[in-house]
C-alpha cells in the first residue's frame, strides 16, 4: 500500500513539474520556404500577408496588425560573405538608411544594438532600432545572414509601448532565423 502512494505521488509530481516548463518557442509556428533556403518561428495567431514587389513573405497579428515579421531577399556578389559586406554596426546603418527609414520616407532610425553570432557554418547580424514615424514610435528587430549568393533579412517590428511585453518573444523569433 506504501509503495502504491509513493508511485502516485511521484506520478502526480512528474506530470505537474512537466506542466510547469515552459518552453521558449510556445506559442510560436514554425514557416520554411525550402526553395529560398530559410525558416523561422513566427507567434500563433498572426497570419500571412500577401505584399506585391515586396518581401519574400510577411506575417502580421490579428489583432495587433502593425505588429509584423517579413523576409526580404537580395543578391550579392558571388563569394561575398556578410562581413564583405561590413561589420554589425555598418551594415545595421546601412539597412536604416536603404529600408527601414529610407530617405524622404517620414522616418527617422536609430541603431540601438548591432551584434554578429555564429549559428551552424553561416554568420548572422542582429540589429535592433528605434524607430520614429510621424504619429508613433516603434521597435524593430532584424537578422542578417548571407546564403548561396543571397542577402536575407529578417525584419521584426512592434510599437514601442508593445516592446516591454514582447521583447523576449521577438527576440526567440529573431533568434529563430535560419539560412542554408
Amino acid at each position: 500500500m506504501l509503495k502504491r502512494i509513493a508511485t502516485l505521488v511521484v506520478l502526480v509530481a512528474t506530470l505537474m513539474l512537466t506542466s510547469c516548463a515552459v518552453s521558449a518557442t510556445s506559442g510560436l509556428k514554425s514557416h520554411v520556404d525550402s526553395y529560398q533556403g530559410y525558416e523561422f518561428l513566427y507567434p500563433n495567431g498572426w497570419v500571412p500577408v500577401k505584399v506585391e514587389d515586396g518581401p519574400e513573405v510577411v506575417y502580421h497579428d490579428l489583432i495587433e496588425t502593425t505588429e509584423n515579421v517579413s523576409v526580404v531577399v537580395n543578391p550579392v556578389p558571388e563569394g561575398k560573405t556578410l562581413s564583405d559586406l561590413g561589420t554589425p554596426t555598418e551594415v545595421g546603418y546601412k539597412l536604416s538608411k536603404n529600408a527601414i527609414a529610407p530617405p524622404d520616407s517620414g522616418r527617422e532610425a536609430e541603431l540601438v544594438n548591432a551584434e554578429a553570432r555564429e549559428k551552424g557554418s553561416k554568420t548572422y547580424y542582429e540589429l535592433e532600432y528605434a524607430v520614429k514615424l510621424p504619429n508613433q514610435a516603434r521597435h524593430n528587430l532584424a537578422s542578417v545572414a548571407v546564403s548561396r549568393g543571397k542577402l536575407f533579412t529578417l525584419n521584426l517590428s512592434t510599437r514601442e509601448e508593445r516592446w516591454g511585453k514582447l521583447q523576449g518573444q521577438f527576440k526567440t523569433v529573431v533568434d529563430s532565423f535560419s539560412v542554408y
